[in-house]
Formats: structure tokens, sequence, C-alpha cells
């Protein structure tokens, strides 16, 4: 991130996909006044305002195997995906 002069990864969800939303991550050099700020392990990450309860209590892993290297989401959330695992169908959280 410090290649690209950006201090943050930014997660969120979109809509889109033949189930129906879409992990979506990207740069950012600063938080937006909304966004989440999730520290741990000496990481921090930012959740784009409008993803919050969709992503509740997620976990997210960088992965390398011998056929690829991908960032995975594990979604308590998450109740379906399509069969080529590019977009999910998220129930968001019930806010407390």
């Amino acid at each position: 991130m410090a290649e690209r002069g950006m201090g943050y990864l930014r997660v969120g969800v979109t809509n889109g996909g033949c189930a129906g939303m879409e992990y979506v991550m990207d740069y950012a050099s600063e938080p937006a006044a909304l966004d989440e700020v999730v520290e741990d392990n000496g990481v921090t990450i930012l959740i784009d305002a409008k993803a919050v309860l969709f992503l509740l209590g997620s976990e997210l892993d960088y992965e390398t195997t011998l056929l690829h290297e991908k960032f995975v989401f594990r979604n308590p959330n998450q109740t379906d995906a399509c069969g080529c695992g590019e977009s999910v169908t998220i129930v968001p959280a019930a806010a407390e």
C-alpha cells in the first residue's frame, strides 16, 4: 500500500453478480467520515459505512495455495454463493 501512496485498505459490498452481492476492496489514503476502523494483528482496515451490517462478524484472511493467492472472506451473514464464487448472498446482521 505504501507503494501506491495509500495507507488503508477499504472493504465493502456492492450489488452485483448472479447471487446478488459482491465483496469489494480498494485503497484509501484516509478514512471517510463514517468508515468503521478495525485494527487487528497490526493491520488497519476500513469498513465502508454502508457495508457494516453485511460484514459484522466477518473474518478476512489472505490465502496462498499452489493454485492461487487471494483474500478470503469468512462471513457468518453470507447465506449463499454463486458457482464461480464471485458473488454472494448476504443477509444483514440484525441491529441489537
